[in-house]
């Protein structure tokens, strides 16, 4: 059975960090996988997207098709609408609630949240400010990548130990910062649940 994940949000958010992390991750657990990315101009805060699949068995495509997805996991509101097409019915929204404001007419943000809470499974959290308190601004793609880390089909110590190798170049200061990003995460969806 193939996991199927889209990750959206703009440049400079940590989508390419996230599909890193679980291509690592499944690549230490034997799993098969698959990823493309498209971000043209993420350097300008332009919009990134990653299709992440992973599998016991072989895949054969890397593009996840249209109502396939089984998790959209947003850095940025307008972006993970911008992806909903590809959710399954019984599919998962993880979303950040911080939008990124780089268009002049960005939509009602009302607006956006009410469509994305009409999806029955979903998380919209404040991920950005649960960041700051563990004391990683820039880690709110770790604190969204825990909080889904119950629908991803790698064992939690995989994805962890995927981030020490990712971030060691960093040093063990970057590591313990996006770890607790991570845990506080899935500690705040454990709480919802």
């Amino acid at each position: 059975m193939i996991t199927n994940i889209i990750l959206a949000g703009v440049g400079g958010q940590g989508i390419l960090t996230i599909a890193a992390i679980l291509d690592i991750a499944a690549l230490n657990n034997g799993l098969f996988f698959k990823q493309s990315e498209v971000h043209g101009m993420s350097q300008r805060g332009g919009a990134v997207e990653s299709h992440v699949r992973i599998s016991e068995g072989n895949i054969y495509s890397d593009l996840i098709p249209q109502g396939k997805a089984d998790l959209i996991l947003g850095m940025e509101p307008m972006e993970t609408l911008r992806y909903l097409p590809f959710l399954k019915k019984e599919g998962w929204l993880i979303t950040d609630t911080k939008p990124f404001l780089n268009i002049e007419n960005y939509p009602n943000e009302n607006e956006i949240f009410n469509k994305l809470k009409s999806y029955n499974n979903n998380h919209i959290l404040d991920a950005s400010k649960i960041a700051k308190k563990v004391g990683n601004a820039r880690a709110t793609n770790l604190v969204l990548l825990g909080a889904a880390c119950h629908l991803i089909p790698i064992k939690e110590r995989a994805l962890i130990a995927a981030i020490k190798t990712l971030f060691a170049p960093k040093g063990q200061r970057v590591i313990d910062l996006n770890i607790k990003a991570f845990e506080a995460g899935k500690e705040l969806v454990a709480e919802k649940v």
